[in-house]
Parts: structure tokens; C-alpha cells; sequence
């Protein structure tokens, strides 16, 4: 049976992964609790994800610490949805409607 991770919104800036463990322990056993982070700078997205070592912990957890206050703000804690498949974006600029280089435009090439 697979894991049941937790979504964790409206988190502080400040919270960290071990900050947030610690926080949803008082609950039971955490499996692992991870911070969503920026790629570019680093700083966190605002939410995370907890995942607890036995899933009736969850169900727990929604109901005792929705609301409750970590690093200085009230939390939302619900069941995470599934991870939705999105296509694959396409960064080259195939298709017919608007990508690539059409040798007009903006972008001109020297021709020396």
C-alpha cells in the first residue's frame, strides 16, 4: 500500500525540514518531512509535505494541528492529492503555433 503524504501550506519562511518534522513528531513516528524549496534562490515556496511512518497518523494529524501555529503562522494541513502527469514541455519552439526562431522578428544575425 503506498505512503499517504501530508501537504503542509502557509508555512513561514523560516520553517525548515527539521523544523517541520519536529513539529508534526508530537503526532507520532515522521517518515519524512520536506520543505519545498525555489531551484533559483533557494528560499521556500511556502509549503511542504510530511509523510508519517504509519498512515492513521494522517487522519490525526489533520485534525490536531490544522490551524495550529508554527514559526509564527497558522498552518494548513490536509491529505496530499496524487501527483497530477503533465506533459513534457517543450523548450524548443516545435509546433505550429508561435515557437522557434522564424528568421524575423526581433532577433536579427549579422551577416558579416
Amino acid at each position: 500500500m503506498a505512503q499517504t503524504n501530508l501537504f503542509i501550506g502557509s508555512l513561514a519562511y523560516a520553517t525548515t525540514d527539521d523544523t517541520l518534522k519536529a513539529f508534526f513528531e508530537q503526532i507520532g513516528p515522521v517518515a519524512s518531512a520536506r520543505v519545498i524549496t525555489d531551484r533559483e534562490s533557494g528560499r521556500s515556496k511556502g509549503f511542504g509535505f510530511v509523510e508519517f511512518e504509519k498512515d492513521e497518523d494522517n487522519q490525526k494529524a489533520v485534525d490536531q494541528l490544522d490551524g495550529k501555529d508554527l514559526d509564527g503562522r497558522a498552518i494548513n494541513v490536509s491529505l496530499a492529492r496524487p501527483r497530477e502527469e503533465r506533459p513534457k514541455r517543450d523548450f524548443n519552439g516545435g509546433g505550429g503555433n508561435g515557437g522557434g526562431n522564424r528568421d524575423g522578428g526581433s532577433f536579427r544575425q549579422r551577416s558579416w
